[in-house]
């Protein structure tokens, strides 16, 4: 049997039509793409984490300081000397952030050693975010070393957000770890 090829469709010598495996592939490939394409859309309950400037919001980290009492704060990280971020959950808002592996601060001395100590991240470039319900009602602030796609939240019910801990960049690349591969 000999084969001719045109393109999109094999011809054999008989006359039959065969339908090319290229056809059915490209089919495979644009139904695959199309549930691709939107992402995770359709997952609901997360919530968002965006730099405060993005947000529009014009809160700094020393107006948070400042106003530190106006807030339950909580950091993450072995230690207020060795923190991965810091939370400002606003206080009297009706809102609250959790996480289980989250410390909380009582004194504006811990505020400020935390915030002094995330600042020396400057090779992960620390900055100021907001963290939104998924309805873009805000929630409260992070403090952290990291671009904001390293923050996950999670919708608990419409009053509550969870917020996963945060990996701290001291222990990222540490050169021991080369001498155990």
């Amino acid at each position: 049997m000999i084969t001719i090829d045109y393109g999109v469709r094999f011809i054999n010598i008989e006359g039959k039509i065969m339908k090319s495996r290229y056809f059915l592939y490209s089919f495979v490939f644009i139904i695959v793409t199309a549930f691709l394409m939107p992402g995770c859309a359709w997952l609901r309950g997360y919530g968002k984490v965006r730099l405060s400037t993005e947000y529009g919001d014009d809160m700094t980290i020393q107006k948070l300081q400042e106003n530190w009492n106006d807030y339950n704060i909580s950091y993450a990280g072995m230690s207020p000397s060795n923190p991965a971020g810091i939370m400002f959950d606003r206080k009297n808002d009706g809102r609250e952030l959790v996480g289980d592996r989250w410390s909380r601060v009582e004194e504006k001395e811990t505020v400020s050693e935390i915030t002094s100590w995330i600042e020396t991240y400057t090779q992960f470039h620390p900055r100021l975010h907001v963290i939104l319900a998924p309805n873009n009602k805000l929630y409260g602030y992070i403090f952290y070393p990291w671009g904001y796609d390293y923050v996950v939240t999670k919708v608990i019910n419409d009053k509550t957000l969870y917020v996963y801990d945060l990996e701290s960049p001291v222990y990222l690349n540490d050169p021991s770890d080369e001498w155990w591969e």
